[in-house]
């Protein structure tokens, strides 16, 4: 049984950082297309930051290129998105999903096109920037 666990978010004030953990359990696959996912209220979902492990292509939105960064632990089998300089905008509920479906090129249109496609998705982990 797959199951994706988030952690790490909390209340920070403008220019603060923040990074946040997702622990994956019961994977067996090598190949996959994991990533981050946010969504505020009355907003819809957007992908944030997600890789292709096959071939480490990597997505970043514009909205979040140079300030958030993701990195992956595989021995803790564990994935982390390390944001920092952080805006009331970036204020959501972050996700973590991941899907081994996709090859490369579907799991960046799933990046773009917030994550329909896949099929794992964590319970959230809350993050607030004041202003």
């Amino acid at each position: 049984q797959v199951k994706l666990v988030e952690s790490g978010g909390g209340s920070v004030e403008t220019g603060g950082s923040l990074t946040l953990s997702c622990v994956l359990s019961g994977w067996m696959y090598s190949g996959y297309c994991m990533g981050w996912f946010r969504q505020a209220p009355g907003s819809e979902r957007e992908g944030v930051a997600g890789i292709y492990t096959g071939s480490g292509a990597e997505y970043y939105a514009d909205s979040v290129k140079g300030r958030f960064t993701m990195s992956r632990d595989n021995a803790k089998k564990t994935m982390y998105l390390q944001m920092n300089n952080l805006k009331p905008e970036d204020s959501a509920m972050y996700y973590c999903a991941t899907d081994p479906g996709p090859a490369e090129g579907g799991c960046m249109q799933a990046m773009r096109t917030a994550g329909g496609r896949l099929g794992y998705w964590g319970q959230g982990t809350q993050v607030t920037v004041s202003s």
